[in-house]
C-alpha cells in the first residue's frame, strides 16, 4: 500500500521543498520499498524528541531562577506543576484524595499521577530545588506521552502516517505541553481511537474511561459514536465501547469516592461553581463589561449559558451527522465536538490546544491552515501571560498589556478555531474536498462503521451519495 507523501499532496509543503530539490519524485513508492533506518516512526520520534527539548528550553528561565511571580509570566515559562507541588501539599507528602489537606481540583487519575510523581522527588520540603525536580520528573513523563501520542496518530491512517508530524512539531504543544498533565489525556484518547479503528471496542472503551479519569473531554468520543451508530444502524460497537468506558471509569473513581468523597467530588464541585476563567468568551465579556459599565455575568449565569450552548452545538452536530450526503468520519465529528466544548467552556486555558491538535490532524490534515491556527494560538499564548503579569502582581508597566489587547488576542484564537471548524463542516457537506477520503478510502477510524451503509438519514439519498 502506497504512503501519501506530504510534499506531493500538500501544496504548502510542496512549495517549501523548492530549496532542496522539490517534492519527492513520482517514480518512488513510499510504503512499498524499505526505508532502511529512517522509518516513519523513527523519524517522528526524533522530531518529537527535538520538539520536547525545545519546549524544555523555553522553560529555562523558570528552571534556573524559580517560578516566581511576575517573572514566570513575563518570561512565558509558567507551569501549574511546580505551583501545585507547593500549594497543594504534594511537597509535604500529601497524596491527593487520600488523607486531609488542601483540596486537589483534578480528576482521580490526574491526581494519582500528581501524587505518584511527587513520591519520586528526593528530599523533603517545598523548596525551589524540589519544585524543579518535580517539574523535571513530570516533564520527562509528559514528553514520553507526547511521543506515544505521535506514534499512535501515525498508525491511525496507514496511508497517511506523515500527518502525525503536525503533532510532533506543533507549536501549540511546544508552548503548552508542560503547563499541566493534559498530554496524558491526549495519549489515552489517541490509544482509544486506534483501538476502535481496529475493532477492539472493549479495549477502546477502557481507554475512554481512563481518559475521562484524566480529563473530561475523551468521554465526548462516546457521543460521536452514538451519532454514527444512529446513522449506520450498527449499535453494537457503540454499546460495547460505552459499557467498557463506564466500567473503567467506575473502577478508577469508586475507590476514591468511597474513601474520601469530599476530595473526590472537589473537581466536579469546583467545575460547577467556578466563575468565568481566563481566555473564555465569558471572561472576555466581563472584562469589557467592566470597562463599559455593563452588567457582568455571574458564575451561575456563565455555567447555565455554557451548558445550553454546548447542548445546542451537539444538536447542530447531530443534524449535520445525520443529514450530510455521506456519513462523516469519526475524526471530523470528534474535532467539531471537542472544539465546540472548548469554545463555550467556562475557561479556555492555553493548554486546551493540546486536546485539539491531534484531532485536527485526523479531521483535516492540511499544513497551511494548521500553521495559521498555531500562529493565532502563539499570539494568545504571549498575551495571556503579559495580561496575568498585570492582574496577579501589578508588574512593570512596560511588560503589561491592557484589557483591549488581551480581549483581541482571545477573540483571534477563537476565530481561528471557528474557521477550522468551518472548513471541516465544508468537507463533510462536500466529501470531494476531504483529502483523507481520496483513493476510495471511507473512514480509517470508523471501525465497525467503516464502509457501512446508511440506516437513518435526514435527507433522501441520491445515487451519487451512496458509498460504492
Amino acid at each position: 500500500m502506497r504512503t501519501v507523501v506530504p510534499t506531493r499532496e500538500d501544496p504548502l509543503l510542496a512549495r517549501f521543498t523548492a530549496v532542496v530539490g522539490g517534492p519527492l519524485g513520482r517514480r518512488t513508492a513510499p510504503g512499498l520499498i524499505r526505508p532502511g533506518a529512517f522509518t516513519v516512526d523513527r523519524v517522528l520520534i526524533v522530531l518529537t524528541t527535538l520538539a520536547a527539548l525545545l519546549a524544555l528550553v523555553l522553560k529555562e528561565h523558570c528552571r534556573s531562577s524559580g517560578w516566581n511571580t511576575p517573572d514566570q509570566f513575563y518570561a512565558t515559562c509558567y507551569s501549574d506543576l511546580p505551583q501545585l507541588f507547593g500549594s497543594r501539599g504534594l511537597a509535604g507528602g500529601l497524596f491527593p484524595m487520600f488523607g486531609s489537606g488542601p483540596r486537589f481540583e483534578y480528576p482521580v487519575l490526574t491526581s494519582f499521577i500528581a501524587g505518584f510523581t511527587a513520591l519520586l522527588v528526593p528530599g523533603s520540603g517545598a523548596g525551589a530545588a524540589r519544585a524543579l525536580d518535580y517539574f523535571d520528573v513530570n516533564a520527562t513523563l509528559l514528553a514520553a506521552a507526547w511521543v506515544g501520542a505521535v506514534v499512535l496518530t501515525a498508525r491511525m491512517n496507514r496511508r497517511r502516517p506523515w500527518d502525525a508530524a503536525m503533532v510532533a512539531v506543533a507549536p501549540g504543544i511546544i508552548l503548552a505541553g508542560y503547563i499541566n498533565w493534559d498530554l496524558w489525556a491526549v495519549l489515552a484518547l489517541a490509544a482509544a481511537l486506534l483501538l476502535f479503528a481496529r475493532r477492539h471496542a472493549v479495549a477502546a472503551g477502557l481507554l475512554v474511561g481512563i481518559g475521562a479519569s484524566l480529563k473530561i473531554y475523551p468521554a465526548l468520543l462516546l457521543l460521536v459514536l452514538l451519532l454514527l451508530a444512529v446513522r449506520s444502524g450498527r449499535y453494537r460497537a457503540f454499546v460495547t465501547t460505552a459499557v467498557a468506558a463506564a466500567a473503567a471509569w467506575l473502577a478508577l473513581n469508586l475507590p476514591a469516592a468511597v474513601s474520601n468523597f469530599g476530595a473526590w467530588a472537589c473537581f466536579y464541585q469546583y467545575s460547577a461553581q467556578r466563575a468565568a476563567g481566563y481566555s473564555s468568551p465569558w471572561y472576555a465579556w466581563n472584562e469589557v463589561a467592566g470597562r463599559m459599565q455593563w452588567t457582568a455575568l455571574s458564575a451561575g449565569t456563565v455555567g447555565a449559558l455554557a451548558v445550553a450552548l454546548f447542548l445546542l452545538a451537539f444538536l447542530a452536530l447531530a443534524v449535520l451527522a445525520l443529514a450530510a450526503p455521506r456519513r462523516p468520519r469519526v475524526g471530523q465529528l470528534l474535532f467539531l465536538l471537542v472544539a465546540a466544548f472548548v469554545l463555550v467552556n467556562k475557561v479556555y486555558s492555553p493548554q486546551y490546544v493540546l486536546w485539539l491538535i491531534p484531532l485536527f490532524v485526523i479531521a483535516r490534515p492540511r499544513w497551511l491552515e494548521f500553521l495559521l491556527w498555531q500562529a493565532a494560538e502563539a499570539l494568545h499564548w504571549a498575551a495571556i501571560w503579559l495580561f496575568l503579569g498585570q492582574q496577579t502582581s501589578g508588574g512593570n508597566l512596560q511588560h503589561n498589556i491592557d484589557v483591549p489587547y488581551y480581549v483581541l488576542a482571545v477573540a483571534l484564537h477563537m476565530i481561528a478555531l471557528m474557521a477550522l471548524m468551518g472548513l471541516v463542516v465544508r468537507d463533510i457537506l462536500h466529501p470531494a474536498c476531504d483529502v483523507v477520503r481520496r483513493q476510495r478510502v471511507d473512514d480509517p477510524l470508523g471501525g465497525a462503521f467503516n464502509r457501512s451503509p446508511d440506516s437513518f438519514v435526514l435527507h433522501r439519498a441520491r445515487p451519487a451519495d451512496a458509498l460504492r
